[in-house]
């Protein structure tokens, strides 16, 4: 096979190019069952919010009064945890959804959205920390799996672990694919490569 002038097989070189550019796609992808509620291009006029950030904080003004009226209610802790969520507010997020878990404890959904918070927040190991609870109670539950790969890979620099993560994604779900569309077993595919190429 050719080789290129530094000595590296051109495939190798393709390979790693192409691993490269899925690495760089997948940098910072999380996947939550959740969808963000600010969706779509809007123009904004001069010195005004957007409707969408209107509605949104109209809403978690809403949730914040109604959380005030029932401490106690689970699902509007959750609900507001969600708002703060989708304002990218992870502190206040963490918060609300940490008071739905001391009300209800053992939702894994609700700890793969604070783990999510948590590494959007700069704390990654809490994030796995989170994710590993929620595995606890649902193993086979696919947020928790695909995120603590994205976590481990990109935030901890630990390939194999990410690896590992998506491998065992992969046995509860073998057509489990990316928020991007990427198929899981293409992306373990890829990073095995990288790791036998270095």
């Amino acid at each position: 096979m050719a080789e290129s002038g530094n000595g590296v097989k051109k495939q190798t070189l393709y390979i790693s190019i192409a691993a490269a550019l899925l690495i760089g796609f997948l940098s910072g992808i999380i996947y939550s069952d959740r969808s963000p509620r600010l969706g779509g291009q809007v123009t904004q006029q001069q010195g005004q919010p957007l409707p969408q950030e209107n509605q949104l904080e109209q809403t978690i003004a809403s949730l914040q009064l109604a959380a005030q009226q029932n401490p106690n209610n689970a699902e509007i802790w959750t609900q507001l945890g969600h708002a703060y969520f989708d304002s990218d507010q992870p502190v206040k997020a963490i918060e609300a959804y940490n008071k739905s878990l001391a009300i209800i404890p053992g939702n894994p959904p609700v700890m793969t959205d604070i783990g999510v918070m948590y590494r959007k927040n700069g704390q990654p190991e809490k994030a796995i920390e989170m994710f590993d609870k929620a595995l606890e109670i649902n193993p086979a539950l696919e947020q928790a799996k695909f995120n603590k790969g994205i976590v481990l890979y990109n935030d901890l620099g630990d390939v194999k672990g990410a690896i590992q993560a998506w491998k065992e994604l992969l046995q509860i779900n073998p057509e489990a694919k990316g928020p991007n569309g990427v198929p899981v077993a293409t992306m373990v595919d890829d990073l095995a490569k990288q790791i036998k190429d270095q």
